[in-house]
This record gives structure tokens, sequence and C-alpha cells, in this order.
């Protein structure tokens, strides 16, 4: 079987921490894959927060997932506070990449949990029809 295999652009634009939960945790006693999925989606919301937009308010705009990917690399435990890395991929107008480099600090030592890429699409609900990108939004993925 081949293995999906990313690589993430050096440039980070954002950094957030976000604690593992015991909901997170599943039958095998580690972070589910459901749960990974969770705390990028956490990730990108704080993210967007730290410019105060939302997944639906960004100038007017929203956004909407066109799709996603996770590497799995290693097992995330209860305790572990994951410090998520964002870095802005292919950028067009209506749309953008977003790859997370989720880590966990564990003696002294940085383990990678994952890596992962979502498609990002600007989107108006109302409307239900893909939109151009705000202008800010694009100055935020390129600094």
């Amino acid at each position: 079987m081949a293995r999906i295999k990313l690589d993430i652009p050096e440039k980070i634009i954002a950094q957030v921490s976000i604690p593992v939960r015991i909901t997170d945790i599943n039958y095998g006693n580690h972070l589910g894959n459901d749960a990974f999925v969770g705390i990028i989606h956490e990730a990108r919301m704080q993210w967007l927060q730290q410019y105060g937009y939302t997944e639906l308010d960004i100038e007017g705009t929203g956004l909407i997932l066109a799709d996603l990917v996770v590497e799995f690399k290693a097992e995330g435990f209860y305790g572990d506070i994951i410090e998520v890395s964002i870095a802005a991929g292919d950028i067009s107008k209506v749309s953008f990449e977003l790859f997370y480099r989720l880590t966990a600090k564990r003696n002294e030592a940085i383990t990678v949990l994952a890596l992962a890429k979502t498609g990002m699409v600007c989107y108006n609900y109302s409307n239900k029809k893909v939109v151009a990108m705000p202008g800010n939004l694009h100055t935020v993925l390129t600094k």
C-alpha cells in the first residue's frame, strides 16, 4: 500500500496549543483518528480568531472544507499538549491550502504526531456559491 507523504511548507503563519481531552482517547488508549480531525479544526478556528474571523465570516465570506488529508506519525495520549503549527500552501483566487504539523513534547523531546492538509474554498453560504477570496485573507496567508 502506498502511503501518503505530506511536505509541510517551512513558513509558519500560526501556532496554537491544544490539550488532549479524555474524550479524545479511543479504545486503544490513545488519541483517536477522529479527534485528530477535531484538533485540526480547532487549530484553524483559533488561527482565524486571531484576526477576528470565523469560518462563516471572513469579511462577509465563509469557508468550506474541500478536502482533508492526515498522515499519522505517532500516538497521542491523554495529558499531551499538542502544538499545532499552521502553514499556507497553494493560494488561488477562490481557495487555499493549509498545512498542519501536530507535535507533543515528551521528556524534553518533540514527537511529531501527525501532518495534515486541508483545502479551503471561499464560499457564500446564502447563495451556495464559490466566491473570490477577500483581500485581507490573502494578506494573512502570505505574511
